[in-house]
């Protein structure tokens, strides 16, 4: 997996910002178009279609809320601890570009000051799976960038070789990330085009990430077992966050990130007594 990850990461180059710059400009020109620059006009002209999907998804609330957690930069990267194990590369990339994502929603948050569902619909209208949210916001999903960031660097650090592999492969992230997603308007918790524009962010952000660390060898030391410690450390905090949520919110994500967190600590432990 290490040798792989190394050699595709390496291929990453500006480029892979095209399609999602054009797609961020394409849909700047559709609210240009539909004058709707203003957050009750960006808000109405999807009205329809974001209560369509929450009534829809909202079907399945359990699942909804599960998958919607996988938008917590702590559960999902927990939840791919194990990865450490195998392909350092792919985590010293995860770590730039979840850093980045971090630094790039604030700011758009509180620049397009879009109010939640739950701020401007009626309460009847649609369902709420969870907390409430009613802040000033909405745009772009954090949760959506959180995932893209994360799928974007997998899909490109494990791109098979072989072109039907490569086309399943590319469609299944795809497909997931959407999926994930969609659950923040699953719960109620955001605007369909906030989610489309917080994945689209993602993958600039997983790209990004790859590419500063193509320039910068920050975190190379995290294969290094002398090193081992400060993982084994930072892990036992995670895993101690994840069980109180755990006490908190008693769903089966969380338990999955418990279990590759213990699995982690306790190879890397072996590992380190070995040495």
């Amino acid at each position: 997996m290490n040798e792989t990850s190394v050699l595709n990461l390496s291929k990453v180059k500006s480029n892979y910002f095209f399609l999602p710059i054009l797609l961020l400009m394409v849909i700047g020109g559709c609210l240009y178009v539909s004058d709707a620059y203003s957050a009750e006009s960006y808000i109405s002209i999807q009205k329809d279609a974001s209560v369509y999907l929450n009534l829809r998804l909202s079907k399945f609330p359990r699942l909804m809320y599960n998958f919607t957690q996988l938008g917590d930069a702590l559960i999902i990267l927990s939840l791919l601890t194990i990865i450490i194990l195998y392909s350092p590369r792919i985590w010293e990339s995860l770590i730039s570009a979840s850093i980045i994502s971090a630094v790039l929603c604030s700011p758009f948050k509180w620049f397009f000051q879009i109010p939640r569902p739950a701020a401007v619909w009626e309460k009847d209208s649609f369902v709420i799976i969870g907390k409430t949210y009613v802040g000033n916001n909405s745009l772009p999903s954090g949760h959506s960038i959180t995932i893209f960031t994360v799928l974007t660097v997998l899909l490109l650090a494990l791109m098979p070789k072989n072109t039907t592999r490569k086309i399943i492969w590319i469609t299944l992230m795809i497909g997931t990330g959407i999926l994930l997603s969609l659950s923040r308007v699953g719960v109620g918790a955001h605007h369909l085009l906030d989610v489309v524009i917080g994945s689209i962010i993602g993958n600039i952000a997983g790209i990004s990430g790859i590419l500063v660390n193509q320039n910068i060898k920050v975190w190379s030391w995290i294969d290094k077992k002398k090193y081992h410690p400060v993982l084994i450390i930072l892990f036992t905090v995670c895993t101690i966050v994840v069980i109180i949520k755990i006490r908190q919110d008693n769903l089966p994500v969380f338990y999955f990130s418990l279990l590759s967190l213990l699995i982690t600590i306790y190879i890397i432990l072996i590992n380190y007594v070995k040495k």
